[in-house]
């Protein structure tokens, strides 16, 4: 046996132990993997406000605070106002529901000509297994739920405790990356740092004026209607389907759908219609432009991120999936060497009738070129010439 094997086989043992263990530790450590992700690009967002408070004087932890705070302020006031509206809603369906059940069974009777009662249909709803059984669920589910939303606030917690440090101790954090790196590669890292900062500030720009957007096309729409807190429901409908990704659309579009089937049942055909006519003008039309404007990127890079994010982080992936790779783009542009582009109508966006006459006359072009060397100017014949030129040539 050679020398050398033991010890190359102790060596290969270690490898394997060594990415077992990185493995492991990588899974237990996701969840707060992810949930750093999320402060630091919610540091971001919040940078260009705290860098302009502090260059005004004001301590950049103190700074921090005060955004977070406006922020916390905004948010609880969203809550407790949908809140306190949703509420009422659910009390007034509640009381009303019995003139709904009777309506709808009235219209069962006179269209498919049965004898329907509402006190029939309330003993079977109330004698029916799958209630019992939903009641139990609920009861023995509600530790779990508990569970859940504790973990929610725990996890929120989180991600606010590490934006806050990092937005308060960014030029500290900048400057401990930087001791560790040579010159050039320091300049690279600010510079990196600084245009994360103005994509981040971009897309959340974006999504600002998109949901604004959407606020005022759907407060239209219930001012029509005549829907109770049309504000308040416009401006759920903006926030929720703009800065909840993949669900958040369904979830801004059925609050106002319900507060609109108290008034009428049709109203709420009418909400959904609207909601789903006006998600394919955002998607198809508004986003891409908006997008592609703030952030600059091309509109289908920027699906194929958000896609691309979703498939490997869920939801957070979705949502930072444009300024990350808006970030990375403009990054690497630095480094690619760009050349001037000929001067071909095949790159120039012509109309096709006038690249297919482009193309037409570089063809004659082509073929009188054998036979041309200007406009209409013969070449001259070279075998004539060679055999003149022997002919003169000769005694």
């Amino acid at each position: 046996m050679p020398r050398w094997l033991p010890r190359a086989m102790v060596l290969a043992l270690a490898l394997v132990a060594c990415f077992q263990l990185g493995s492991w530790a990588f899974h237990q450590l996701i969840d707060l993997l992810i949930n750093i992700l999320i402060a630091f690009f919610l540091a971001l967002a919040i940078e260009p406000a705290v860098g302009r408070m502090a260059a005004r004087g004001m301590r950049r932890g103190l700074a921090t605070f005060l955004v977070f705070f406006a922020v916390l302020i905004a948010s609880v006031g969203f809550v407790v106002l949908l809140g306190s509206i949703l509420a009422g809603q659910i009390v007034e369906m509640v009381e009303d529901f019995p003139q709904y059940l009777d309506s709808v069974i009235h219209w069962i009777n006179e269209t498919f000509h049965t004898e329907l009662s509402r006190v029939e249909v309330q003993d079977s709803l109330l004698r029916s297994d799958w209630l019992r059984k939903y009641v139990q669920n609920s009861a023995s589910g509600v530790l779990d739920i508990s569970a859940t939303v504790l973990g929610g606030l725990f996890k929120l917690l989180t991600i606010f405790l590490f934006s806050f440090y990092f937005a308060a101790d960014g030029p500290r954090l900048r400057r401990a990356l930087c001791s560790v790196l040579p010159p050039a590669r320091q300049t690279e890292v600010l510079r990196a740092w600084e245009i994360a900062v103005d994509k981040t500030g971009g897309y959340i720009y974006s999504r600002g004026l998109m949901a604004l957007i959407s606020g005022v096309a759907h407060y239209i729409l219930l001012l029509i209607l005549g829907v109770q807190y049309a504000p308040a429901l416009a401006v759920w409908v903006g926030v929720v389907s703009q800065f909840i990704p993949t669900i958040g659309t369904y979830l801004a579009g059925a609050l106002p759908m319900l507060i609109a089937f108290t008034v009428a049942p049709w109203y709420a055909v009418w909400v959904l219609g609207f909601v789903v006519i006006y998600q394919q003008f955002e998607n198809y039309m508004l986003q891409p432009k908006l997008t592609a404007k703030t952030v600059d990127i091309h509109p289908a890079v920027a699906f194929g991120s958000v896609v691309a994010g979703t498939a490997l982080l869920g939801a957070v992936g979705a949502l930072i999936a444009i300024p990350a790779v808006a970030t990375l783009q403009a990054f690497l542009g630095a480094y690619v060497k760009r050349y001037t582009v000929t001067d071909d109508p095949r790159v120039h966006s012509h109309s096709r009738h006038h690249h297919g006459r482009a193309l037409a006359r570089m063809g004659r072009v082509l073929r009188n070129g054998r036979g041309t060397t200007g406009a209409g100017e013969r070449k001259p014949d070279v075998g004539a010439e060679t055999a003149g030129a022997e002919t003169a040539d000769r005694p």
